[in-house]
């Protein structure tokens, strides 16, 4: 396939002439290219955008009108899953008809709840951190506003259809959309098909079917009703990230631990399932040439459930685990290390070596997988492996309502209020016994801290069973844990912009309200009298106001300055200490404090468009929440991290040099750093003994991960007589990975002798990965018909085949040795500080579409 894209764009590159009719009478230029860039960001996103369990994955949707820098940076650097400013995407602000869609749990937008709907999602206004806008106060990551109406949808038919080496293969869309009829009706819809028996990555298939259907009703007499549905529903095998032994064993920088074979077949121990079907009902009534009512009434129930292979007292099955790999038995990082530098730790490390370069061991063996699980029943023993489906659930209704409000020439007024609430149901069930014919709701990691019997290892002392024994488990049912998030928001706004000469300036305030309590449907046995029913409920008063003051200097230079501060309240996610287990909240929950600006220079002539930009963020008060297993104290634990200090800062620009009538030359980039600025308080539970641990975390200069800090890239577009040509350049570089908190507590550091001769902590150093330079490229062809349009275009990602640079990973929590009852030691030759997990680029890769509009 990527040799077929080579081939594709020498062929397309050199091509000088085509059977082609000229752009029709009234079809400008203009309009051309917007169109082609309009289908190549909408395609460049769908198909990069993550839509993985972590919703971390997913890069910032942002885009300017009037900023060079941002009008590109939202698909151009979607290969590495940019974030826009590194800033999380709770601070990215997504609403349809006016409605907020972030999901209320996380803060965060999932780009799969409008995946497949690329002509839908064209009709948007965008709003920068400072810049006005007329349905909300602007995030401090942008703001976007879809247009979900009927009336709203481009007319006609469209029938687009596109070939690809990336997440799917396959895709077939089909658009209508009837404009408004002479009784005030509009109506439209969409059909997409996402489809891949295998997708770039080995071991990864995906299958999505997309939908929108849309009615709109508009009066003489000002009003408008709208009502729209649509939805997503996607089944898709994900990638795990592994360690640089790994892929190198692998001889494959796509190496992929989640599959293995079955009965000759390939499968998948990590397939997502995610349907969120959503409708909104929007009454809009123009009460006068000057004002303007908004309503929006939105519901959705999104399903999530994602798969994993898990054990119980066994051998973890990961084809990747540490244990597996050569370096486990034979120290590669320290010479001096006698005890794992022997002749016989060497030649355990070379069968090791051999014993990976057969495909089927370093990929998941499900036949073996079965073949215990049958003879542990035999035994009458439970499944010693299976397969478990973690659920997120959640029912989310808001109203939403914005009244604007035009003074005169040169006023704006808006206000709105927002009601939502969101009840998020999470659980675990057994999704496949792979063989096995028993399993019990027991907490089998604490079995050997209790006894068999010692209700503590109960998962649900509700239903046990008279013997004590725990509920037994079949597929589909629900075990582990079971409980639900409730939370309410509620939030007034207001917004007033004025032009005063050449002065325009912007000032919005909010004030906010937020509830949330959780609801156990299990007692867990660790917390008996803490984990059934419902919690307390935590409240949090928010609020916060933004300025923004634009100048125009005159001769095309413009000068602004935007200044805001919020007190922001926690995310449901992060709230609770161990919602698994129990109703505990994070110790001294409270509001996030938040401080913007930013400074920005615009110049335009008529050959240039020149943005430069400078910004300053403070938080404080963050408070952030992981789980993950910790060798220390030899358990799975919930980690909570408190009063912590966050600065982001950074330049970014944008030039846009109109070299001819037909060609551009563009270059953006951006210096930024997003960094921890103190050390934060911690506290983790110890799941197997039920009790918590308060240390300090040494996480100050902690980097923001996952997303490129600097990145730069240099455009050249070239669009004329219906042909459209892009070539851009794109540069990476300090890409930071997740730091395992871990590996940084006060006690851990003292655990590991990371203490310096006068008692000071040595910390270790954050993990990075590789940046560097991937060349990117589209071309297309407009072909105007006598009935219709044909539009093809081909875009190609990593021309050059630059598969070494790294778009993400962790460092892992495990620790390099491991503790005694004594306090003491032991090293181990497997260096968990030195193997991080990480992620790849995709190689070569492209989505050839053609489109026909009539």
């Amino acid at each position: 396939m990527q040799k077929k894209l080579k081939i594709a764009v020498i062929a397309l590159c050199c091509a000088s002439t085509a059977m082609a009719q000229e752009p029709k009478n009234g079809a400008s230029q203009q309009e051309q290219t917007a169109n082609a860039l309009d289908e190549q960001a909408f395609t460049f996103t769908e198909a990069q955008l993550g839509e993985d369990e972590d919703m971390s994955d997913n890069i910032t949707i942002l885009n300017s009108n009037s900023n060079v820098y941002a009008s590109e940076v939202g698909y151009l650097f979607s290969p590495l899953r940019f974030r826009y400013r590194a800033f999380n995407q709770k601070y990215n602000d997504i609403y349809i008809n006016g409605a907020p869609m972030n999901d209320m749990e996380s803060g965060q937008f999932r780009y799969s709840l409008v995946g497949g709907l690329n002509q839908q999602t064209k009709n948007v206004d965008f709003a920068l951190p400072f810049e006005d806008n007329n349905f909300g106060v602007a995030a401090m990551a942008g703001s976007n506003n879809y247009d979900f109406r009927a009336g709203s949808m481009a007319a006609g038919n469209r029938i687009t259809l596109s070939a690809a080496n990336r997440n799917y293969t396959l895709r077939g869309m089909y658009t209508y959309g009837s404009g408004f009829n002479s009784r005030g009706w509009a109506f439209a819809a969409n059909l997409t098909y996402r489809w891949a028996n295998r997708g770039y990555v080995e071991g990864t298939f995906y299958n999505a079917l997309s939908y929108f259907f849309g009615v709109q009703k508009k009066w003489k007499n000002g009003h408008s009703l709208s009502f729209s549905t649509w939805g997503n529903p996607t089944e898709r095998a994900s990638q795990g990230a592994s360690t640089d032994e790994a892929y190198w064993l692998a001889n494959d920088y796509q190496y992929n631990p989640y599959w293995g074979y079955q009965n000759g077949h390939k499968r998948n121990s990590r397939v997502v399932n995610d349907f969120a079907p959503s409708a909104i009902l929007t009454w809009d009534w123009n009460i006068n040439d000057n004002t303007k009512l908004t309503t929006s009434l939105f519901a959705k129930y999104s399903i999530y459930k994602s798969t994993r292979l898990n054990y119980n007292n066994t051998d973890n099955p990961q084809p990747d685990y540490w244990k597996n790999l050569p370096s486990s038995y034979y120290d590669v990082w320290d010479a001096t290390d006698s005890r794992y530098r022997t002749s016989q730790a060497l030649a355990d490390w070379q069968t090791a070596v051999d014993w990976w370069q057969t495909k089927a061991n370093r990929q998941i063996n499900w036949d073996r997988l079965y073949y215990a699980n049958r003879e542990a029943a035999k035994n009458g023993n439970d499944a010693l492996y299976y397969l478990e489906a973690k659920h997120n659930n959640n029912m989310m209704v808001n109203m939403a309502s914005t009244l604007n409000k035009r003074i005169g020439k040169d006023k704006q007024l808006n206000a709105g209020i927002i009601l939502g609430q969101n009840i998020g149901h999470h659980y675990k069930t057994m999704d496949d016994l792979l063989g096995a014919k028993s399993f019990h709701n027991i907490n089998t990691y604490a079995i050997g801290t209790y006894a068999t019997d010692d209700p503590r290892v109960q998962y649900d002392l509700n239903t046990m069973g008279t013997q004590g024994l725990g509920k037994l488990v079949y597929e589909g049912d629900r075990f582990g844990y079971d409980y639900d998030l409730k939370v309410r928001q509620g939030k007034l706004w207001s917004s007033f912009d004025q032009t005063v000469g050449i002065l325009h300036y912007t000032v919005a305030a909010k004030i906010g309200y937020d509830g949330m309590n959780r609801h156990g449907n299990m007692r867990n046995g660790m917390f008996a009298n803490n984990s059934f029913g419902k919690s307390g409920t935590a409240e949090f008063i928010s609020g916060g106001g933004k300025f923004n003051g634009n100048l125009d200097l005159g001769a095309g230079n413009t000068v602004s300055l935007g200044i805001g501060y919020e007190k922001r309240a926690p995310q449901a996610t992060t709230a609770f200490v161990s919602p698994e287990m129990n109703n505990d909240f994070v110790d001294n929950l409270k509001n996030e404090d938040v401080f913007s600006s930013e400074f920005n220079y615009q110049y335009i002539n008529h050959w240039l468009h020149a943005n430069i930009s400078a910004y300053y963020s403070h938080l404080s008060n963050v408070t952030e929440w992981q789980n993950y297993y910790f060798d220390d104290i030899n358990s799975f634990s919930y980690v909570s991290m408190t009063d912590m200090k966050k600065n982001y800062y950074g330049v970014e620009f944008g030039l846009d040099f109109k070299l001819t009538s037909f060609l551009n030359f563009k270059t953006i980039g951006t210096w930024s750093d997003a960094k921890n600025i103190n050390n934060a308080r911690v506290r983790y539970l110890n799941s197997t003994q039920a009790t918590y641990t308060d240390d300090i975390v040494y996480n100050k200069n902690m980097r923001e991960s996952g997303t490129p800090l600097s990145a730069y890239s240099a455009i050249l577009s070239f669009h004329k007589g219906g042909w459209f040509i892009d070539l851009n350049g794109n540069y990476y570089d300090r890409i930071y990975l997740s730091y395992a908190p871990s590996r940084r507590y006060g006690q851990t550091l003292v655990n590991a002798g990371d203490v310096d001769n006068d008692g000071n902590y040595v910390v270790p150093a954050q993990a990075k990965g590789k940046g560097g330079f991937m060349l990117d490229g589209s071309i297309g062809k407009s072909i105007y018909l006598k009935h219709g349009s044909l539009s093809i275009n081909l875009m190609v990602t990593n021309i050059l085949n630059n598969q070494k640079i790294v778009s993400g990973g962790y460092e892992q929590s495990r620790s390099d040795y491991t503790l005694k009852n004594d306090g003491s030691r032991t090293d181990r030759a497997y260096k968990f500080s030195r193997n991080v997990k990480k992620y790849y680029v995709n190689g070569i890769n492209g989505m050839l579409n053609v489109a026909y509009k009539f």
